[in-house]
């Protein structure tokens, strides 16, 4: 739908509850791909005065029915996307019959069709696209669900719940009768029709129910989901174990499908998944690949609880269950893949999607105040810091308590619709503290910046130590005047021997605070902020020797690494300025410095491979561009390139020995061991790559034609296509028809394509586009090709003549005509403007002003008014 007039905004304040209730509904569903006709007839009950105004999008309405009375026109109004009845007595049968078309719902939001099935997407307001209904989360209602479809074409008809009854319609037709006892919005309704293959599997609970599990996928695709299988049984007895959570339906179903909005859906007991985060094997995904779905199987798990049982009363309290699982499920994976290792994956997350979005024109608080489009804020401040304030909540309580208040809080919510506050009243009452300051974390936009400085006086031999703790964040859109909030600091003071006192953690609640401790004998560094026990922006005085003492000495690991990426993001900014001026960057004693400690983190038997991987990683160009100002992001990117092979010449030698004593004949396994051992040799061959070492195209291209693992194969890809050459076009060509089969390799296939080097620029881009494997409605496609070259292919998409920025626009613009969702993530990519020289800052605002004038969804323009304004 265009916007020819300004949409209005929702407000948080403007919230006010339903005026009725819908006690039970019964939706019987007659599938056909064009013609689907949906019945509902719903039990409601008056709560306040007032109209009953139901929802509906792109729905054709046959008849509304009230009390077995059927209303003539006159009696309701339609409008264009509301339903409204009037002089309704205080109990009532309501039932409406309608039509929809599955087959041209290109949103992907609603019912629709994917490879011939049938799906639904309902979160956020995709509901209101299959009936009209009270489409809000704070909407809660017993759902009892009827499905009726050709026997030979949709042999499986699933829903939410338990199936309670099924069988023959007809001689060809069939149908099945699914019944959920728990109440839930309808952003959780789920429906399923098709064909699939299935794996089977079950869980025996803590309390001995035993709870059979289903995975449908592809007809053939059933051994690709084992691993998925596998994640979802350790999630289960990990939700017992780690929050006393035990299953409550009588079944657990997943399904896999093509066309997906989203990685996934926790809809009540039968999740709907998009297929790449759920279809794994080792020929065909990476390590990667293998640990995203453990983590999204879990995290769609965990949400049975913290989004189901307890949901959000309206959108605003969006985090309070998204926040809430991924910091779930990021425990989950610390647990299954070291915690250390963990948290630095979660904060370089954290830095390269939250921070760029917190502190520019896109900064919304963890609990906005208003939206155009709910779908738009499904952002990294939602999950990603939305996490990070309940890590920030369990370090300052202590785990026992956190147990506490969460055990509490299942047991005071469950089966409502919340909201933040009341999150935090339950862990007020069980733990006594008082938490009214920390509900700033929620309320207020930006990263805070703490600032840390020392005071070594030796006037006296008796003279303190002081450390000085100061914060303060930055003024957002909408928030000129920011309040402390509650920063639990932990911090060690480190020697050339190591530590020298314990752990310790500061909680800084105002402003600036300040703490004493004796005066050293030996020369220490300051360790802050282990484990970045908060998500702030650290503000330090450090010299490239505190910096080397730290990835020396420091026995927090996560700091450990912290000192390296800091060290190297210094060395990249001078690098950066040098390149900008016209002049080669030179080695001076920090990169010497820098490479040694690589060098004694590589050889070291200290550390396991994947922490050697993360320390041979340097910072992303993300972390590069948002500690500059106004930068030419060519610079950086040279300044990437000319680091890492200063890097892969210096450490060549030890690089190789590496890469060849990992070096591996065993099967195949997805564990975290194999898994690190991996990758620390891939990067070896990287850097050796970056080195244009005489060796590396030897290796890359052995390693391209042995490798039993897509993780190996893709990694020596990526290799060869950096090394260029003749060679290049031969792999890429090899790779393709080898996997075109394949969708989700050829989804690998495109994204490698479109972040690699072309001679023919931004024209060869483009003619991707025209691929015969191109799907430009398919949603893992479009950001495959159009989200990889925007993200990741610096040299084209910022070539100064403005042809990169040109191509993305068009491609938004064009996928914004069938997915508006879609579209409206892809263009938050043009929030970086900010942080680029003048010209590109200029020439992204005239594209911005393009999208504007051409009369965008809902969707696009909000985000599209947000950055040309920000």
């Amino acid at each position: 739908m265009r916007t020819d007039t300004a949409p209005t905004p929702t407000l948080l304040k403007n919230y006010k509850p339903p005026n009725f209730k819908i006690d039970s509904v019964y939706l019987d569903f007659d599938l056909s791909q064009k013609k689907t006709r949906v019945k509902s007839k719903m039990q409601i009950t008056r709560v306040a005065a007032g109209d009953l105004e139901l929802d509906g999008e792109e729905i054709n309405l046959v008849s509304v029915t009230v009390n077995d009375k059927v209303l003539s026109r006159s009696n309701y109004r339609l409008t264009q996307n509301k339903l409204i009845l009037t002089k309704l007595p205080d109990q009532f049968t309501l039932e409406i019959e309608n039509t929809v078309d599955p087959s041209a719902n290109s949103t992907l939001m609603g019912l629709y069709v994917s490879g011939g099935r049938f799906c639904t997407q309902c979160e956020a307001e995709g509901f209101r696209r299959i009936t009209y209904y009270l489409d809000r989360p704070d909407a809660m209602s017993v759902f009892t669900v009827r499905i009726e479809a050709p026997k030979k074409s949709y042999p499986y008809l699933l829903a939410n719940g338990n199936m309670i009854e099924s069988g023959d319609a007809s001689s060809t037709r069939h149908y099945a009768v699914w019944h959920d006892p728990f109440p839930k919005p309808a952003y959780l309704f789920a429906l399923v029709a098709g064909e699939f293959d299935i794996l089977e599997d079950s869980f025996t609970t803590m309390s001995g129910r035993h709870i059979p599990l289903t995975i449908y996928v592809d007809p053939g695709d059933a051994g690709r989901a084992e691993y998925a299988m596998d994640a979802l049984k350790r999630s289960m007895k990990w939700d017992e174990e780690a929050f006393g959570r035990e299953y409550d339906l009588d079944r657990f179903m997943i399904v896999a499908v093509r066309d997906f909005n989203f990685g996934a859906m926790e809809n009540k007991g039968l999740n709907i998944f998009n297929s790449s985060l759920l279809l794994a094997d080792a020929k065909t995904a990476t390590d990667m690949n293998f640990e995203r779905i453990e983590s999204v199987v879990a995290h769609e798990y965990f949400h049975n609880w913290t989004g189901n049982r307890i949901t959000c009363r309206d959108w605003f309290q969006l985090c309070l269950k998204e926040g809430f699982t991924v910091f779930r499920d990021q425990e989950f994976s610390a647990d299954q893949r070291g915690a250390a290792v963990q948290r630095i994956k979660d904060v370089r997350a954290l830095r390269g999607r939250q921070f760029p979005e917190d502190n520019g024109p896109l900064a919304h608080p963890v609990r906005p105040k208003e939206y155009l489009k709910i779908d738009n804020f499904y952002t990294a401040t939602i999950y990603e810091k939305g996490a990070e304030v309940i890590r920030v909540l369990k370090t300052y309580l202590g785990a026992e308590k956190f147990r506490q208040g969460s055990d509490q809080y299942f047991i005071d919510r469950d089966g409502t619709a919340s909201t933040i506050e009341e999150f935090l009243e339950s862990f007020e009452t069980a733990t006594g503290e008082d938490l009214s300051q920390f509900m700033r974390w929620y309320e207020q936009a930006g990263t805070p910046r703490l600032t840390v400085t020392e005071d070594r006086s030796l006037t006296t031999p008796t003279a303190a130590h002081k450390i000085t703790f100061a914060q303060k964040t930055p003024p957002t859109p909408g928030q000129a005047g920011k309040a402390p909030v509650v920063l639990p600091i932990k911090w060690q003071l480190i020697s050339d021997d190591g530590p020298v006192n314990e752990p310790q953690m500061t909680v800084l609640t105002t402003a600036e605070d300040t703490v004493s401790l004796p005066r050293q004998t030996v020369e220490t560094t300051l360790s802050v902020l282990q484990d970045f026990s908060a998500p702030v922006i650290l503000e330090i005085e450090r010299s490239t020797q505190d910096q080397l003492r730290l990835m020396g000495q420091d026995p927090n690991a996560f700091n450990r690494w912290e000192a390296g990426q800091a060290l190297a993001r210094r060395l990249l900014g001078n690098m950066t300025k040098s390149i900008t001026t016209g002049r080669t960057p030179k080695a001076d004693r920090a990169l010497l410095g820098y490479c040694n400690a690589l060098r004694s983190t590589l050889t070291s038997t200290e550390f396991d491979n994947q922490f050697k991987a993360l320390c041979l990683t340097l910072p992303s160009h993300t972390d590069i561009l948002q500690s500059a100002k106004q930068s030419d992001p060519l610079a950086i990117e040279h300044a990437l390139n000319w680091l890492s092979r200063a890097v892969g010449e210096h450490l060549q030698s030890d690089l190789l020995t590496t890469y060849h004593a990992l070096e591996s004949d065993a099967p195949f396994r997805p564990d975290a061991d194999s898994a690190g051992r991996r990758a620390l040799r891939n990067r070896c061959l990287a850097l050796l790559a970056s080195a244009k070492s005489p060796v590396a195209a030897t290796l890359a291209t052995e390693q391209y034609k042995t490798a039993d693992n897509m993780t190996d194969e893709i990694s020596a890809l990526v290799s060869l296509t950096r090394l260029g050459g003749q060679r290049v076009k031969h792999v890429m060509d090899d790779f393709y028809n080898r996997w075109k089969a394949k969708p989700l390799v050829i989804d690998k296939w495109f994204s490698v394509q479109s972040m690699r080097h072309h001679a023919g620029g931004i024209d060869a881009i483009r003619a991707l586009t025209e691929h015969a494997d191109y799907a430009r409605n398919n949603p893992n496609r479009v950001r495959s090709l159009v989200g990889g070259f925007a993200h990741g292919n610096v040299e084209l998409f910022h070539k100064l003549d403005g042809s990169g920025y040109r191509f993305f626009t068009e491609q938004v613009m064009d996928m914004d005509t069938r997915n508006p969702s879609v579209a409206a993530r892809l263009l938050g990519v043009f929030e970086v403007g900010r942080k680029l020289d003048k010209t590109r800052q200029a020439l992204i605002q005239d594209e911005l002003a393009k999208v504007i004038a051409s009369k965008p969804s809902k969707n696009v323009l909000e985000i599209a008014q947000k950055m040309k304004t920000g």
